[in-house]
């Protein structure tokens, strides 16, 4: 079957210009099915049928693969078998109505509301670099906007005077979003004693700059967010999305609703922002638990 795979991986990168990474995936998924169809002495694709698929499955499952690989995989399998079924290569589909399995959803890290005050405690107040380190982190969790929307902000997106940030989403999609006093000073004072030293280019628009002048880079942030992260000693990774998750818990879980915050957080569909309650919901019932006499 590596003919009928080596013409099936041209066609995904020709005609539907799968990405390299897309392809190897599919590539590695296939080539695995068809070492274990050749262990059952199965090399024909005409002669595959829905139990070779079932048993393939099952020992994917008896080695512990995770569910998401699983459901590649079938997806992977699916998508084979109907372009050999287009080309003629077989009469039948083993792989019709081959249903993947539910992938759990992980509720994402949150962190509490100390945490997040260790956090934002750690830059120094007394350079340069800790007066814009500590704006970012302010606006990050005052605002919950993505670290690429945090990066791409310009000089004039910050408005002190109404106390909203203007943002560029997912496809440049703009959204007004509302931040709080201690973001606002964080950013002011920022702006006054410590922008124009960093800042080597008059003509640079970019709100936050590097030591270099020029725009913060997403990478750039990754390693200043590592760094004050070590110094809080907070338990497991955090990341800028960590803070955004936790902007968001905080509002749900001090009673504001949910359409307010998918509006802030920037979410087409309401939905991704609903994951956000399983997490308030969860935290009331840790809370029930430890404190009513009869739980």
């Amino acid at each position: 079957m590596q003919k009928q795979l080596q013409e099936y991986t041209n066609y995904l990168a020709v005609e539907k210009g799968l990405s390299k990474n897309t392809l190897e995936s599919y590539r590695r998924d296939l080539n695995k099915f068809i070492a274990f169809l050749n262990k059952r002495e199965v090399v024909n694709p005409e002669k595959v049928d829905r139990e070779d698929i079932n048993f393939f499955l099952a020992e994917l499952k008896a080695n512990k693969s995770a569910t998401s690989t699983i459901s590649r995989t079938i997806a992977s399998i699916r998508s084979f078998f109907n372009f050999l079924m287009e080309e003629g290569f077989i009469e039948s589909n083993p792989a019709l109505n081959l249903e993947s399995p539910k992938i759990e959803k992980k509720l994402p890290r949150v962190l509490t509301t100390s945490e997040i005050d260790r956090l934002l405690g750690q830059p120094r107040p007394g350079d340069h670099k800790g007066l814009r380190d500590k704006a970012m982190l302010e606006l990050l969790y005052a605002s919950g906007i993505r670290v690429s929307e945090l990066i791409d902000l310009n000089l004039s997106d910050f408005d002190p005077r109404v106390g909203y940030l203007r943002c560029r989403g997912k496809g440049q999609k703009e959204r007004i979003v509302p931040i709080g006093s201690v973001a606002i000073n964080s950013v002011n004072e920022y702006m006054s004693k410590a922008r124009s030293r960093l800042c080597k280019n008059n003509g640079e628009t970019a709100l936050f700059v590097n030591q270099h002048g020029n725009r913060m880079t997403r990478q750039g942030f990754w390693k200043i967010l590592k760094k004050y992260a070590f110094k809080s000693n907070i338990d497991g990774e955090i990341t800028p999305h960590t803070i955004r998750h936790s902007f968001a818990t905080h509002l749900l879980e001090n009673g504001a609703d949910l359409r307010s915050v998918q509006e802030m957080l920037g979410h087409s569909d309401i939905a991704t922002t609903q994951v956000y309650t399983q997490i308030t919901r969860k935290k009331i019932r840790e809370v029930y638990d430890k404190t009513h006499p009869r739980a």
